[in-house]
């Protein structure tokens, strides 16, 4: 596909040259001057990576700019994440809805039943409770109150957030971008048929990244540092 028929690609400019900007911060300048300086052997830095670390980036520069924050009642995708970000955003109230034919499984038996390699977060051990969504889409593990969402974040928009301020954060595990929701917030999930989304329920803070194809969502660790470590002990 020639890069100027990619949507995703033509959002971001159209994002870009709305927005007026002071420079990026320095400290964001020699990550970025980092990543791209090494050596090649270590990463090929493609352009669906680079979409990724500009989206990323968009995140931290639309939350620091008054501009940015007056002018984007738009939406950020990242890792399989559909971000709405602007405006009065919805609390959700109620009992949320099952996601589609979700079924308990061993961890086992959910490696099998998906086609994306699980992880598993070292730090937390195995977990208290496995669910298999969405013939095989999504995986969710439990461990008293943290919820672990894992699904095929190469392919599509698997979730559906909307926030008002504070904005998200992008972050930094180790090599790869992060985006983090401290507040709580609406999310909806999306079917991979169609159709309409399963209604929205009201999140808690939110750690969001990608490893490897596999896009993940942490959900209920308050405090973001404990949320990196957890995050960078998938295995």
């Amino acid at each position: 596909m020639n890069s100027s028929d990619d949507p995703f690609e033509a959002e971001l400019r159209a994002l870009g040259e709305s927005l007026h900007v002071p420079p990026p911060p320095e400290a964001m300048a020699d990550r970025v001057l980092t990543a791209l300086r090494e050596p090649a052997p270590k990463r090929r830095f493609t352009t669906k990576r680079l979409v990724a670390v500009v989206a990323a980036v968009l995140v931290v520069l639309v939350a620091a700019t008054p501009q940015g924050r007056a002018a984007v009642a738009g939406v950020l995708r990242f890792a399989g994440v559909e971000i709405e970000i602007g405006g009065a955003a919805p609390v959700p109230s109620g009992s949320p809805a099952p996601l589609p034919s979700e079924t308990s499984a061993a961890l086992a038996e959910a490696r099998s039943a998906v086609a994306f390699p699980l992880v598993v977060p070292a730090v937390l051990g195995e977990p208290d409770q496995v669910r298999v969504a969405d013939g095989g889409q999504v995986v969710s593990m439990y461990w008293d109150t943290i919820r672990l969402d894992q699904y095929d974040g190469s392919l599509r928009e698997v979730w559906h957030k909307e926030l008002g301020e504070p904005f998200p954060q992008q972050l930094w595990l180790g090599t790869t971008s992060g985006v983090w929701i401290p507040q709580q917030h609406g999310v909806e999930y999306l079917p991979v048929g169609g159709g309409a989304p399963v209604s929205l329920r009201l999140a808690g803070p939110t750690l969001i990244w990608q490893h490897g194809r596999v896009g993940l969502r942490l959900e209920g660790v308050p405090d973001v540092e404990e949320a990196k470590r957890i995050a960078a002990s998938v295995r």
